[in-house]
């Protein structure tokens, strides 16, 4: 007897009939509306009576909305498994991830062969089944930026770029009879399907067992594969009996009688469904999700009670583990990330990583610069589940887990804005607890300065809505004092605005940053401006990109003309553009592998002293990037005590990126760090702990102190230029 546990799905089997194209849509159609779950369809691309698989499921699963698609099976040596890859992966995303894939290693050779394909003994067709699953794996897994590398007998695939990336983890199932074939389904696949009609009931049991102890062998847990059985019979209790007996879990009909399908969907599925969970209930049967394999166990590393995670959870060995273990720019190696997916389950995640004997770091976006929000054998609290964006007039809640590039998308549909960053990936919430320098930073101020409330998970777990004082810490130094899991922001009317880039010789670099810099502090506050200095083939460039936060273009010409002044003009142009346009989402993995030696600082100026430091940090080659982004105007009509982000007077953020930490700390400490007048304290990695007064200026910092000790005495939030709390006597 056999019962793996799995949920119950059930589905159609259809014949892809030519003859009359629309019949074979309706009957999937049919099988959604009857309630079924998936619609699987033959595949033999010699058979000129049929349809193409592949377009048909394209076109099911664009005609419905919930049914999931599969062929069953594909008769791979007809289907180029690289190719393939991106076919499923494309049709994965655009259904929103209702794709599965049922492969089989091919039959009917001489079709095969007379439509130019191989002709393959089955020992052959059983090894290029197994190369064509590693060539469809490696296509899917976008978290190395490697090429795909399958030198096979039959399938050579030398340095393919990896993607597009599923929607979700597309699931393999192989039609399998023979020994050879079940082992492969158990070390590599995530499904058997067979056919009711070319077995009996006692090669259940032998085939179940072949698959079980391949997995085994393989490091797996047999009940990661899924028993799926395509049936010749609607026979409730029979059905129920291949469930609890012999562990099929998928059910598929292969029938194209409308009246079956709809009995199927209506009535037959859900007496089995009843059967099998009383039949459960009453054995006490393990159901639900599956836990790790040996082979993940064994990657496992010290310090973490990993059973006892409260949450869901992702750890080295796991397939989605290469997605969130890394920021933009560093490679991280954590022992465990969980993945909470509200307040609630924030709080119980943080309580368990105090729990744990490693570092904690949290993260929203995972785009921070300083590299912060990944560890190496810590435990990372990932709060990319809560990415809800809601608007209600010009009230705007937030997710911390959202992406500025989606929020953007999703006030520009209400004719709003917020400047926030200059890049669509960038979390909202490590953004919108430091600072938040954006495009339209001069009209609009910083991001903190829009922020009204906001939710937070406090050190011992409890959750709160921020009071007055909390509020003030988290606008500028929120990673010290809590976990937000909710913004509420007011956002501010923004249509189009004027998106100019321009590229400068800058050989005269000093000159050319002073003549810039000039320009903005004298520019209409529509006008924002960030400046990249790189040096190619050993000539200084100047990228400079510009918004005029405005669709009065004279108003915009006017307001960029005298950039054009700054150093010899290499390219220039403007276009008037939504704001979102701008900051558009851009959806990709964090990979790390950036350089994460980087200073920063606060100008007041860019005059001849401040701009002859920069240029002597760039001539000196320590670093190959430098970027000075434009504030004051609006951010600076704040006071200094009104957040605890107290640069109000300051007009420019400088940030350089080094080779080594050492080395840029050397030359930026003799040539900037005299010139500077304070720090964005995302920017920086520097690792020193003065630079924290830097970040937070008395009084700040004393005021900082004494709520750390009140909200986070024991300093568990401290992984981002630590505050120390203040002794006892001077608590609040």
């Amino acid at each position: 007897m056999a019962d793996y546990g799995h949920d119950l799905v059930f589905g159609t089997f259809l014949t892809p009939q030519a003859a009359n194209p629309a019949d074979v849509v309706a009957l999937a159609q049919l099988t959604e509306r009857a309630g079924l779950d998936l619609a699987t369809f033959q595949d033999h691309p010699y058979q000129s009576a049929f349809l193409d698989t592949w377009t048909l499921m394209t076109w099911v699963a664009a005609s419905t909305e919930t049914l999931k698609v599969s062929p069953n099976v594909l008769s791979l040596p007809l289907r180029q498994p690289a190719v393939l890859a991106r076919s499923a992966a494309s049709l994965d995303r655009l259904s929103q991830g209702r794709v599965e894939l049922g492969l089989g290693a091919g039959a009917f050779w001489d079709p095969i062969v007379a439509m130019g394909g191989p002709r393959r003994s089955p020992g052959e067709s059983v090894t290029a089944l197994e190369e064509a699953i590693d060539v469809l794996r490696q296509m899917w897994d976008v978290t190395t930026r490697r090429g795909v590398r399958v030198d096979g007998e039959h399938y050579k695939v030398i340095g393919a770029k990896r993607g597009p990336e599923p929607a979700h983890e597309i699931p393999i199932h192989l039609g399998a009879y023979k020994p050879r074939m079940l082992r492969l389904t158990g070390r590599k696949a995530d499904g058997w399907l067979p056919s009711q009609a070319y077995m009996q009931p006692e090669d259940y049991a032998p085939s179940n067992a072949r698959i079980d102890e391949a997995a085994e062998k393989a490091g797996r847990d047999p009940r990661e594969i899924r028993r799926l059985l395509n049936l010749n019979t609607d026979d409730i209790d029979e059905i129920a009996q291949l469930a609890l007996e012999h562990g099929f879990s998928t059910f598929i009909l292969g029938s194209d009688d409308p009246y079956a399908i709809e009995r199927f969907g209506k009535e037959v599925a859900p007496a089995v469904r009843a059967i099998v969970t009383e039949a459960r209930r009453q054995r006490g049967t393990t159901t639900g999700p599956v836990g790790r394999n040996a082979a993940v166990k064994a990657q496992r590393m010290s310090g973490i009670d990993y059973d006892a995670a409260p949450v869901e959870s992702v750890e080295p060995g796991d397939r989605a583990y290469g997605k969130v273990r890394s920021t933009y720019m560093r490679k991280g190696s954590p022992g465990l990330v969980l993945r909470p997916a509200n307040a609630e389950e924030v709080s119980q995640a943080l309580i368990y990583a105090r729990e744990q004997d490693v570092p904690l770091a949290v993260r929203s976006g995972g785009h921070g610069i300083s590299g912060r929000s990944t560890n190496d054998g810590g435990v990372v609290i990932d709060l990319g589940k809560l990415d809800r964006v809601a608007v209600d007039g010009d009230a705007v809640t937030l997710g911390p887990g959202a992406r500025w590039g989606n929020v953007a998308a999703e006030l520009g549909k209400h004719g709003l804005g917020m400047s926030s960053g200059d890049f669509g990936d960038v979390g909202v919430g490590g953004l919108a607890t430091a600072g938040g320098v954006g495009f339209m930073a001069r009209k609009h101020g910083l991001t903190i300065d829009h922020i009204t409330g906001a939710q937070v998970v406090l050190a011992d777990g409890s959750i709160v809505r921020a009071d007055a004082d909390l509020l003030w810490a988290i606008r500028g130094a929120g990673g010290n004092f809590g976990i937000v899991t909710e913004f509420e922001l007011t956002a501010y009317p923004v249509d189009k605005v004027v998106f100019s880039t321009m590229a400068f010789d800058a050989r005269d670099t000093a000159q050319a940053l002073t003549r810039w810099g000039y320009r903005l502090e004298h520019a209409p506050r529509e006008l924002t401006s960030f400046l990249n200095l790189v040096v190619q083939q050993g000539v200084p460039i100047i990228q400079l990109y510009s918004v005029f936060a405005g669709d009065d273009a004279e108003a915009a010409i006017d307001a960029l003309t005298p950039l054009l002044e700054i150093a010899p003009v290499l390219d220039q142009q403007a276009q008037l553009v939504p704001y979102p346009a701008i900051v558009a989402p851009q959806g990709g993995v964090h990979m790390g592998g950036s350089p994460t030696a980087i200073r920063a600082g606060l100008a007041d100026h860019l005059d001849e002293a401040t701009a002859g430091g920069l240029a002597a940090l760039v001539q000196s080659g320590e670093t190959g990037w430098l970027q000075i982004r434009t504030v004051g105007g609006a951010v600076n009509d704040l006071p200094g005590d009104a957040t605890a982000y107290a640069h109000r007077t300051q007009n420019f953020s400088v940030n350089a990126v080094g080779r080594t930490m050492e080395r840029i700390n050397a030359a930026w400490d003799e040539l900037v760090y005299p010139h500077m007048n304070g720090l964005y304290l995302s920017f920086d990695t520097d690792p020193r702990q003065e630079r924290i007064h830097d970040a937070f200026p008395e009084p700040t910092f004393s005021r900082l102190r004494e709520l750390k000790a009140e909200y986070d005495p024991d300093n568990v939030f401290r992984q981002n230029f630590a505050i120390t709390p203040a002794l006892e006597g001077a608590q609040r």
